[in-house]
């Protein structure tokens, strides 16, 4: 049976699961993404930092939204697990980055997570392009 027409997998290169799904789907103006861990995209290594990790989580959120036809702005609610809800600190100084305007930021939870393979962080999206 063929894929649905109103369903769209949104793949980016540099940036691949494991397993076989996309990196977000899209049907009509909705855009949910899979997780996105902080791994090195050119590498595929995980960085030791928090730093490193938020820094690359954010950068393959926007490729991934840019992929699926829009860009950072139409983010409606980002979730987010680390593995020390404490440290805040490196995933606050990217969103104020790539969100700075106060009056236009999308939605964020925090949650903690029992990671593994060397992540801190990792994260998902929901998007809405017109």
């Amino acid at each position: 049976m063929a894929g649905s027409p109103r369903r769209k997998s949104i793949h980016i290169g540099e940036f691949k699961h494991v397993n076989p799904i996309p990196n977000a789907c899209r049907i009509g103006n909705l855009v949910m993404s899979g997780v996105i861990l902080g791994r090195d995209p050119t590498t595929g290594q995980m960085p030791e930092t928090l730093e490193a990790q938020c820094a690359n989580m954010f950068a393959l959120m926007k490729a991934t939204v840019e992929a699926a036809g829009g860009n950072t702005d139409d983010i409606i609610k980002m979730t987010v697990w680390l593995k020390d809800r404490s440290q805040r600190g490196p995933l606050n100084a990217e969103w104020l980055k790539m969100f700075p305007d106060e009056h236009s930021r999308p939605a964020r939870h925090a949650l903690p997570l029992d990671l593994d393979g060397g992540a801190l962080v990792q994260c998902d999206f929901t998007a809405v392009i017109d």
